[in-house]
């Protein structure tokens, strides 16, 4: 009975020293680590804070401005680094910069599918994103509502469409360029771009963060946005919105900065937004969809019912900065 006792013993001890270990590991880290967003303030502000619970011995400082913005910034301080985690931004435009990533398999990249990853690892989908048209209900008869990007040309809707300019905005390129790609050809795609923008009547957004809050205060009548802004609306009357035809569903993506100061915090912060809880988090209260197989979507319909066109997602990582030069050059930029 006493040996029996003894190994029980040393068992029970065993699992304590184990799990304290384990506790100890996730809680382990200490410093900072920075952190570029472009993410909306509270889904943002939640994840760091879920984070800051797990690694107490970690400060999260945030750097937030538009997707474009910080992609300049990583690029002007390539020489001496000053942050460390990239999280946010359609990964067509993360990988117009991959040159600026350090490559890193992250600890749930066997649930993440290969179509939401870097070939080489230097960024990895953190949400898909599918695009939207929201619409004021006591601005345009939902009939009226168009459901094809060719519907936005419609001249019923001159100067009452929000749209953000592809230069600053990560989703707003991706929405360039999902414009782009629902034609037959590139030269097509641009022809229906200058039919869009002519119907723009000469307004266009700084910022896409902007678009769906304009449509709800009833600024515009129609906007183009991103599934995670407008399901933020669900519980308001006058707002709706569609899911266009031509799709895309281009993720978030997350990336750590090449050469960052503080590269193992850098990775725990991958590993944590990519991570079960952190996902199911930013679903449940913020309706980002997640990237994990492991994870269906709450509250959000899945991808397989939706029109998805043929997105060339190479084109137009590797093609960014032309077209962005030709977007510019287009007569609402002057």
């Amino acid at each position: 009975m006493k040996k029996v006792f003894a190994v029980l013993l040393l068992v029970l001890l065993a699992t304590v020293v184990f799990a304290g270990a384990a506790n100890e590991s996730k809680s382990s880290g200490s410093g900072r680590v920075v952190v570029y967003s472009p993410h909306d303030a509270d889904p943002l502000a939640a994840g760091v804070a879920l984070f800051e619970k797990a690694y107490p011995g970690i400060t999260v400082e945030v750097v937030a401005a538009g997707t474009g913005e910080l992609a300049q910034r990583v690029v002007a301080e390539s020489a001496n680094p000053q942050g460390d985690v990239f999280w946010g931004g359609g990964a067509d435009t993360l990988a117009a910069y991959v040159d600026y990533f350090e490559p890193y398999v992250c600890a749930n990249d066997s649930v993440i599918a290969e179509a939401y990853k870097d070939g080489k690892d230097l960024w990895i989908g953190e949400s898909p994103l599918p695009m939207v048209f929201i619409y004021n209900k006591k601005l345009i008869d939902e009939k009226d509502v168009p459901t094809t990007w060719e519907g936005l040309c419609d001249p019923k809707l001159k100067g009452r469409i929000a749209y953000c300019s592809p230069a600053k905005s990560g989703s707003a390129y991706t929405q360039l360029c999902t414009m782009l790609f629902s034609q037959k050809t590139l030269d097509d795609g641009w022809k229906l771009v200058d039919k869009f923008i002519a119907n723009l009547d000469g307004k266009i957004l700084s910022s896409s963060g902007n678009c769906h809050k304009l449509v709800a205060s009833g600024e515009y009548a129609v906007g183009v946005t991103i599934e995670k802004s407008a399901v933020l609306y669900n519980d308001n009357p006058d707002i709706g919105y569609i899911y266009p035809k031509k799709n895309s569903a281009v993720p978030d993506g997350v990336a750590i900065i090449k050469g960052c100061p503080n590269k193992e915090n850098a990775k725990l912060f991958v590993d944590f937004v990519t991570g079960l809880e952190c996902q199911k988090d930013q679903n449940t209260n913020w309706k980002r969809r997640p990237v994990r197989s492991d994870l269906p979507p709450v509250g959000l319909c899945e991808l397989s019912t939706l029109d998805l066109g043929d997105y060339d997602f190479a084109y137009a990582a590797n093609n960014k900065a032309a077209i962005v030069e030709k977007w510019n050059d287009l007569p609402i930029n002057h």
